[in-house]
């Protein structure tokens, strides 16, 4: 049985250099990074050494507060430096890979004979916890704490995003097992949302498994997005949410017994000569990823999606859950009375001088330019035209500003993560850092409310 999701608010951003449907598997090469920053709201304790030999899922380091939570190396290789800052801070663990890639054994078992509690340890105890997030404060998982429901959302509706039913075909077995164990892991349902327009995806005929239909503009893809749809979080409520490529890390584990985090990615964007899908593991150098795919040097990479990613340069490296590098035209030029004139080339929410509105399968070679400058919050209305949830996002952005817990709480924090307003900061004419002020509210508030 499946339950229909359909939203009208929202914004459907289309842009050029969709990835063409050709993978190349690039060779495991050079240094590879894990950043504890990648990881929200953990504070890492080192037990890597430099120096040291690692093999693919020996133990990096820890969380201070729960020293069950392991982080794992992805790769097998020598430890090559653990760059600190400020106050001693991990920043970065160096990685120089091997060229012949070796695991370490977890030993096979398959999850329908595994009770919660073994479920649960095997997947603390090789690494993989990281992978289950959890609502509210959008973190790593409490392993002490039980999910109401599981949620996974098989369709990314952010622009230019990996194609979910590509990435993932012919892996059915993994994603099983991946689904079995994680049912073990709540009384309640595990939920996986795939798009109306899909015709092949993966889910469709598993078990153990609620299927729901997507219907509508971006954020439909964003899990915040399904979960107020289908079972909504109500203060004291958790519940789990794991990305689809990352199933296949979990069902790998308990089928083969071993961490392998090699996933399949989407370079996108109009700055890729030939955009296309590559498969790597995190943490490999932007530059022997993306190697002479540019077009030219005036460009910005972002590694995950124009909306929510991380600017990197091409000594950066792919972050931990990111499943695209996006390249696009970096907005450094400025238009002479660019707002007194029609435009043709943006996309824009409002009808005024802008023309998006009447071709809305256009595609658009959009920069990073802002078009103005940060300036107190407008009353536009705006944000809730591409808001889908039932909360009012001005008004909990406000909350979050001046940090009253009180009104962050009945104003509906618990639902949100900071990727539910990209759209808004899209869309916003006063350039305030949505994403940023919500992330600030979600630590505040796991920090004075837990």
């Amino acid at each position: 049985m499946s339950k229909d999701i359909r939203i009208k608010k929202g914004l459907d951003i289309k842009l050029i250099g969709d990835a063409a449907q050709t993978t190349t598997e690039l060779l495991v090469s050079g240094i590879y990074v894990i950043k504890p920053d990648n990881f929200h709201g953990i504070i890492p304790k080192i037990v890597a050494k430099v120096g040291a030999e690692v093999k693919a899922g020996d133990t990096l380091f820890y969380d201070k507060s729960d020293s069950r939570i392991l982080f794992a190396s992805p790769v097998s290789g020598k430890i090559e430096e653990i760059v600190r800052g400020e106050r001693r801070k991990v920043l970065a663990i160096k990685i120089l890979a091997d060229s012949k890639q070796e695991h370490i054994n977890f030993g096979t078992q398959k999850a329908s004979e595994m009770s919660s509690e073994e479920v649960k340890a095997k997947l603390l105890s090789s690494g993989c916890w990281p992978f289950v997030k959890q609502r509210p404060y959008d973190v790593v998982a409490n392993p002490n704490q039980a999910p109401k429901a599981i949620f996974i959302s098989g369709y990314d509706s952010a622009p230019l995003a990996a194609d979910c039913d590509y990435v993932l075909n012919g892996k059915e077995d993994l994603l099983q097992e991946a689904l079995t164990a994680l049912a073990k892991l709540t009384k309640g349902k595990v939920h996986v949302s795939i798009s109306e327009s899909s015709k092949k995806s993966p889910f469709t005929n598993l078990k153990d498994v609620e299927i729901h239909k997507l219907f509508g503009p971006h954020p439909i893809g964003n899990v915040s997005t399904q979960i107020g749809q289908i079972d909504p979080i109500n203060k004291g409520e958790v519940v789990w949410v794991v990305n689809p490529q990352d199933l296949l890390v979990i069902g790998e584990l308990f089928l083969s017994g071993k961490f392998n985090i090699k996933r399949t990615i989407a370079l996108a964007g109009s700055q890729f000569a030939k955009p296309s899908y590559v498969t790597v593991y995190p943490g490999m150098t932007i530059k022997n990823i993306i190697s002479d795919n540019l077009n030219n040097d005036d460009t910005r990479i972002i590694s995950g999606n124009v909306l929510s990613g991380t600017q990197v340069s091409l000594e950066g490296n792919l972050g931990y859950y990111d499943n695209q590098i996006t390249a696009i035209p970096e907005g450094n030029d400025y238009e002479l009375f660019g707002w007194t004139k029609p435009v043709f080339n943006k996309i824009s929410p409002t009808r005024s001088l802008t023309f998006s509105w009447l071709n809305k399968k256009k595609k658009y070679d959009l920069n990073t330019n802002t078009n103005g400058e940060h300036r107190a919050f407008v009353v536009t209305g705006f944000y809730e035209k591409v808001f889908p949830l039932d909360i009012y996002p001005m008004q909990l952005l406000k909350s979050c500003m001046y940090q009253d817990l009180d009104e962050m709480e009945a104003l509906g924090m618990y639902e949100v993560a900071p990727e539910d307003f990209a759209l808004t900061e899209f869309v916003c004419i006063s350039k305030q850092p949505h994403q940023e002020i919500i992330r600030k509210g979600l630590d505040l508030m796991l920090k004075e409310i837990g």
